[in-house]
């Protein structure tokens, strides 16, 4: 079946509102954290709530830092490849919506990077599932959100690649923003308020940043 430019045109229009009611749904989770107001410590303050946060978002993100990273480095890498093939993807998803088709070297280069991060992706998904312990910590949500994102990363290089696979690109990347505020995705918003208020109480308490001995 040959989909014409008009019909491309639907499906590509169907993507964009998609986009507009994640962006809504997601402010208004960004407006309940904001409303909900900083946490309230009733201990004497002992250190920089600033240097607190600033140190949360960075050093304290180190996988040195972090047990649940430096025992699972392998993993830990693939992860942040994952991350960092979804922003690629949702800059591609802005550039597509907008008309933009990255061509030649550019988009070949594009789609080996995001061959890779699907690869991460897939491999995060299969220790999930082969895994006892992670695999009695999951849920639908966790194996839904990993399917959706990556299968992302896959019809974003199809849609590089082929036009008459633009249409089930948009059709997906329509899901994906639907799904992504109501789903363990939303961590989008959450992730950043997370370290906030951690990095606001250890601060706050003197222990963020660490002195150095």
């Amino acid at each position: 079946m040959r989909i014409t430019n008009r019909q491309m045109e639907w499906f590509r229009i169907l993507a964009l509102i998609s986009a507009a009611v994640c962006l809504t749904a997601l402010l208004s989770h960004f407006i309940r954290i904001v409303r909900a107001g900083k946490p309230v410590d009733y201990a004497l303050r002992a250190g920089d709530t600033t240097r607190g946060i600033i140190y949360s978002i960075s050093g304290a993100m180190s996988p040195t830092k972090k047990e649940s990273a430096y025992l699972h480095l392998p993993t830990y890498t693939a992860g942040i490849i994952y991350h960092l093939g979804t922003f690629l993807s949702l800059l591609l998803f802005i550039i597509l919506l907008a008309g933009f088709t990255p061509s030649g070297t550019l988009s070949l280069v594009i789609s080996l990077l995001l061959a890779v991060s699907t690869l991460a992706g897939l491999m995060i998904l299969v220790k999930r599932f082969l895994n006892n312990e992670l695999r009695s910590l999951s849920n639908p949500d966790d194996y839904i959100s990993n399917l959706l994102v990556t299968l992302f990363h896959l019809m974003t290089i199809a849609a590089l690649n082929f036009e008459g696979a633009r249409i089930f690109y948009f059709l997906e990347a329509s899901l994906l923003m639907l799904y992504l505020p109501v789903g363990k995705l939303r961590h989008t918003i959450y992730f950043f308020a997370a370290r906030y208020h951690l990095g606001y109480f250890f601060g706050y308490r003197g222990t963020w940043p660490p002195v150095k001995q």
